[in-house]
């Protein structure tokens, strides 16, 4: 996104570390097309400083859940009075509750803010959701590698069509992405979490792709009952899918042999992204009283996995035999 909002004519600046920093300023930002085109922003400006960087007209969170916390205390530095802030994090956002409605109305959601931290250093009136369709990884310093995808919907967590969401949508769309505004972004993250909450954690268990877990009968059959779960917890909270549970499968398995993020994290010994996808979910049906049996178990194995990973400093790959 960075790439192509610069390239776009954008006054970008990219907030990294380490080697990535280091590429940056060296060389720019590179975007690898899945049709093998190369895009390079050069020039553009890279810092680890939240000072240097300054307040911005609009901040986006592109880092995963689990990450936010930890970048918080720091974000204030980068908001000015009218800043907007567009969370980009899988699974259900720390802002949920916020402007909801009905008997939850202002909860807050545990598994992604426990503390209430990010609530109050990221104060929900800055925030623009988003939803992100698009797969990629890192392959080198300053490298994406883009899979497929171009959809960044976004919404007023309101639902109104104010004047920032649509300049929101207009910056993303003259970059080159479909950024159409909703009226229920919180619908739209349920249905890409619908995919997450399943695929990911059955994925970085079995260490299969997304085509794989599909088309293996007892695999599906565990992603078609965590995803019935899910689609309770979220009907008890007004949420409405607008595909089938059926269509939302086909549509991971059209994917083909793609490594889920989740995955990625197990194998090159990162922190996987759990609470956010898997245990909100299992906080949300306590919250709801909506049993969700299949969710716990897989829940219960791949923060195991994590504990396991985190103590003794190591990582989970296939290898040849």
């Amino acid at each position: 996104m960075g790439v192509k909002l610069a390239l776009a004519g954008q006054d970008v600046t990219f907030i990294v570390r380490g080697d990535n920093l280091q590429a940056i300023r060296r060389d720019g930002m590179k975007l690898v097309m899945n049709d093998g085109t190369e895009h390079v922003a050069k020039g553009v400006k890279a810092t680890n400083d939240y000072t240097e960087a300054g307040p911005q007209d609009m901040v986006i969170l592109a880092m995963k859940a689990h990450q936010v916390e930890a970048v918080a205390r720091d974000l204030p530095k980068l908001l000015g009075p009218d800043t907007t802030v567009v969370t980009m994090q899988n699974g259900i956002p720390f802002w949920y509750f916020h402007k909801h409605g009905g008997p939850f109305d202002g909860s807050q959601v545990h598994a992604v803010d426990p503390s209430g931290l990010l609530a109050e250093l990221i104060p929900p009136r800055r925030v623009i959701g988003c939803v992100v369709y698009p797969a990629s990884e890192l392959v080198a310093p300053g490298v994406v590698r883009h899979i497929e995808g171009d959809r960044f919907p976004v919404g007023e967590l309101d639902g109104s069509l104010s004047e920032r969401v649509t300049r929101v949508s207009e910056c993303f769309t003259q970059a080159g992405f479909k950024a159409p505004v909703l009226d229920d972004i919180r619908s739209e993250i349920w249905l890409k979490l619908w995919g997450n909450l399943t695929f990911n954690p059955i994925s970085s268990l079995s260490h299969s792709t997304l085509v794989d877990i599909c088309q293996h009968p007892l695999s599906r059959a565990l992603a078609e009952n965590m995803m019935r779960e899910a689609q309770d917890v979220a009907h008890k909270l007004g949420i409405q899918f607008r595909v089938s549970l059926e269509k939302r499968i086909a549509g991971a398995e059209k994917v083909g042999k793609h490594k889920t993020s989740m995955l990625q994290d197990i194998e090159a010994g990162r922190a996987p992204e759990v609470d956010a996808l898997v245990g909100s979910v299992v906080e949300l049906g306590r919250l709801t009283q909506t049993p969700t049996p299949h969710i716990d178990t897989v829940y219960a194995l791949v923060k195991l996995l994590a504990s396991t990973m985190a103590s003794e400093r190591g990582q989970v790959r296939l290898q040849p035999a």
